[in-house]
């Protein structure tokens, strides 16, 4: 589950904006897609992966949740953001059949948490230099970019049910001014996840899509959430039954099992015979189950049991090696 915070653990940000905004006349509208419950159900469920991904970097037991969501011009986020180090990660957005460069998203990430995230790759405790440089190195750039084609994975998961979408990491700035193919004007859905360990500070990791880039799914992000399970395509399970009725299970039957002492084990040799009996009808196994009873005979020149009852059904018997129902 995506960990609930505290406020305190919350970075302060302009709410001033509302989710929803209907524009004025004269003015761009800046959410055309309304109250964008969908995308916030995509975030959370972002959040959850992400856990684990910046467990497994940082080495540490975390919490990560996703902050309510807001719609607000790229200027705007930049003014809120201020002016201290921070990498700023151009993801470009792909569909299928679509161009190689058709959409744009940034991922946002405090420059104090990028260094600290390179120290730990390095070996080291994750210090941050103190100050913080004014822009990154090379190497710090490369991680950042590493960092990036991390996510990405999680990213094309999270929007799996909404659109099918791949990202890809691009090169990193120090600063949004550098960055290209977005302008201050444009209309940007702000996505914001908590991060925050027993003794780290909570960290804000922000991902921004550009609501131009999202109207081609906009059905998408409009309709309800539901929660239920695809059907499953007929063609596949026809084709599934088929491979199953061809499994092959071993069929036996104990026609006696006679018991002697270890002195009379011991003591045998080729030749001796050993007594046997059973009664009109011998057990016939599946596996380690009983199927049924059987009397023993032949059956064009071969030795056969003629089965005489059913201990249970077939299909019983099937869905016992299936396993239980979920």
């Amino acid at each position: 589950m995506v960990n609930a915070t505290p406020q305190a653990d919350r970075r302060e940000r302009n709410r001033e904006q509302p989710i929803a905004d209907h524009g004025v006349l004269g003015s761009t509208k800046l959410n055309p897609f309304g109250d964008l419950h969908t995308m916030q159900h995509l975030s959370a469920r972002l959040a959850r992966t992400l856990k684990g991904l910046f467990e497994s970097l940082l080495r540490e037991e975390l919490r990560c949740w996703a902050e309510p969501l807001v719609v607000q011009r790229f200027a705007d986020y930049r003014a809120e953001r201020g002016e201290g180090l921070s990498a700023w990660l151009p993801m470009t957005m792909t569909s299928p059949g679509g161009s190689p460069a058709d959409a744009q998203a940034l991922i946002v990430i405090d420059g104090g948490f990028s260094l600290s995230l390179i120290d730990l790759f390095f070996g080291g405790t994750g210090n941050v230099p103190d100050p913080l440089p004014a822009e990154f190195s090379h190497g710090a750039e490369t991680m950042v970019t590493q960092l990036g084609d991390m996510m990405a994975t999680p990213l094309r998961n999270a929007w799996e049910s909404l659109a099918r979408l791949d990202f890809h990491a691009g090169r990193p700035e120090s600063s949004p001014a550098m960055l290209s193919g977005i302008e201050g004007e444009d209309a940007m859905i702000v996505t914001r996840f908590g991060i925050a360990g027993q003794t780290r500070r909570p960290t804000m990791l922000d991902i921004l899509y550009p609501v131009s880039a999202l109207k081609p799914h906009g059905s998408a992000l409009t309709g309800k959430v539901v929660d239920k399970q695809a059907e499953a395509d007929p063609t596949w399970r026809g084709d599934l039954t088929r491979a199953v009725m061809t499994v092959r299970f071993p069929v036996r039957s104990v026609l006696a099992e006679p018991v002697v002492s270890l002195s009379r084990l011991m003591d045998l040799k080729i030749g001796d015979v050993i007594p046997i009996s059973f009664g009109p009808e011998v057990p016939v196994m599946v596996g380690g189950d009983l199927l049924g009873t059987g009397t023993v005979g032949t059956a064009n020149g071969r030795a056969a049991v003629q089965l005489t009852s059913l201990n249970r059904s077939v299909e019983g018997l099937a869905r016992a090696y299936e396993g239980p129902e979920e």
